[in-house]
């Protein structure tokens, strides 16, 4: 027996046997077309149970045609599917009433698992009008997988009141992703009020959060307003949650609770209409171990979780970042640039601590700086100051030219000391052992690279001077061999 009938419509003759193929094996009866006019004849009839479209297709765009079908047929679930891997896709397709949103190349699996509920369960949700895909207004970049997961996350929250608690590294861009959760949900038409605990005197919280009554400690000249009261109607950032003192945390939680607060020095309880969102880049659960936290207010909190990754973890993203910051440069009046290839592979292969709000601050310096039109990569590489590669073609490229160190030390330790016999040898003997082993360790990189002095010096983790430098005192010949 039949499941159900699921129409497909992609232009791409491939996608459409897998997709048939899949359904078909997992009891769905199957439909497919590769235009849009088809697809919509089909649903006009009455016909199909579930619709799983692509975006672009030869003879027009899904988005223009899911506000019809909706209105047509409201229960109809539509799952869009699209290449074009944006946050904007996403919440477009949350907004034109689509019931999940699934960025090509896809997991078959998972669109299984997505017919079954949305068959199941079967949402209605309101044509919001259009959005345009404005690659100017996107408030978050990139294509990763990490960053998809992200964007329908943050799509499925868009028309909700949930508490979302992110968490990250800093400069991951928590404070973003809220403002683009307020920004293109429900509440976008009331204020975004953000507040850093870490920022704060302990002592000034409360009243920073909840406000004051005239008279409610000393030099309290006036009824001053809080950030819940500021934020009505709208959405409150909680950053940094984990630096919150526990008195602050044990009122903040009655307002979870109660959904009302009192001013400091006043009485009455206030009723606030204000979503949450809350933000740490410590570990909750290791100070609520520590008594820090309470563990009542993080399950309040922590309603919905959301991980940013940090940027070493999503590398791929780095181009996409990089052509944003420098459209936003250009923007703001500095010159056009762009980046030779050879220097965005350095910046992907960056650890970058300090993560996307690192990178941005790095562009806008190379544009500033640098009067030529074109950044190259030994400019890259002077700014980062000794950038360290990550993950592991590290590894692989140092095992191209091993060297022993501690074998090396050791023999040269036993001829040091041998050198003097029972007497103590002179003071200095790490900065000895350093430069005696620093030559075969450069030699190394320089041939386990080629010679290329831009990417050994990446490898050890020095600045390009610096080892040219090196290169230099040690008197280190370069033989640079083809691959």
């Amino acid at each position: 027996m039949s499941k159900g009938l699921v129409l497909v419509a992609d232009d791409d003759t491939a996608i459409r046997t897998v997709l048939n193929q899949a359904l078909s094996r997992a009891g769905y009866e199957v439909r497919v077309t590769s235009n849009i006019a088809t697809l919509w004849r089909w649903v006009s009839s009455g016909d199909g149970d579930l619709v799983i479209t692509d975006i672009i297709m030869p003879d027009g765009n899904a988005f223009d045609l899911l506000p019809r079908i909706k209105r047509l047929r409201p229960d109809l679930p539509i799952v869009v599917m699209s290449a074009q891997n944006t946050f904007m896709t996403a919440i477009k397709a949350s907004e034109k009433g689509a019931y999940e949103y699934l960025p090509k190349p896809f997991d078959l699996q998972e669109l299984i698992a997505i017919a079954g509920r949305a068959l199941s369960e079967p949402k209605r949700v309101a044509d919001a009008g259009d959005l345009d895909e404005d690659a100017d207004r996107m408030p978050l970049v990139g294509r990763s997988p990490a960053m998809q997961e992200i964007y329908r996350v943050l799509a499925r929250l868009m028309q909700t009141d949930l508490t979302l608690m992110i968490t990250g590294e800093s400069g991951t861009g928590k404070e973003l992703v809220a403002r683009a959760l307020h920004d293109y949900g429900k509440r976008s038409n009331g204020p975004f009020v953000a507040i850093n605990m870490a920022a704060i005197p302990k002592d000034l919280i409360e009243t920073e959060l909840f406000g004051h009554e005239k008279g409610a400690f000393t030099g309290a000249q006036h009824r001053s307003s809080g950030r819940f009261e500021q934020a009505e109607g709208g959405t409150l950032f909680l950053d940094e949650i984990g630096d919150m003192p526990m008195d602050a945390q044990t009122r903040l939680l009655r307002v979870l609770q109660q959904g009302e607060y009192t001013t400091v020095g006043g009485r009455t309880p206030i009723r606030t209409d204000v979503r949450i969102v809350a933000a740490t880049n410590k570990d909750l659960r290791i100070l609520i171990n520590q008594g820090l936290f309470r563990e009542d207010l993080y399950y309040r909190l922590n309603v919905v979780p959301l991980r940013l990754p940090p940027l070493r973890e999503r590398s791929e993203d780095i181009p996409y970042l990089v052509q944003h910051f420098l459209a936003q440069a250009e923007k703001d009046g500095l010159s056009a640039k762009r980046l030779e290839q050879d220097a965005t592979d350095i910046l992907k292969r960056y650890r970058w601590p300090g993560n996307v709000r690192e990178l941005e601050n790095l562009i806008r310096r190379l544009t500033a700086l640098y009067p030529q039109d074109t950044i190259t990569a030994e400019i890259v590489d002077n700014e980062l100051q000794g950038a360290e590669p990550f993950g592991d073609d590290a590894a692989n490229t140092i095992d191209a030219a091993p060297v022993d160190i501690s074998a090396a030390t050791e023999t040269w330790l036993a001829g040091y000391f041998a050198e003097y016999g029972d007497s103590m040898p002179p003071p200095g003997l790490y900065h000895r052992i350093l430069r005696k082993l620093e030559q075969p360790l450069i030699t190394s990189a320089l041939a386990a690279t080629r010679g290329n002095q831009i990417k050994a010096a990446e490898l050890l983790g020095l600045n390009r001077n610096t080892l040219r430098k090196k290169i230099r005192e040690l008197d280190i010949q370069i033989i640079r061999t083809m691959r």
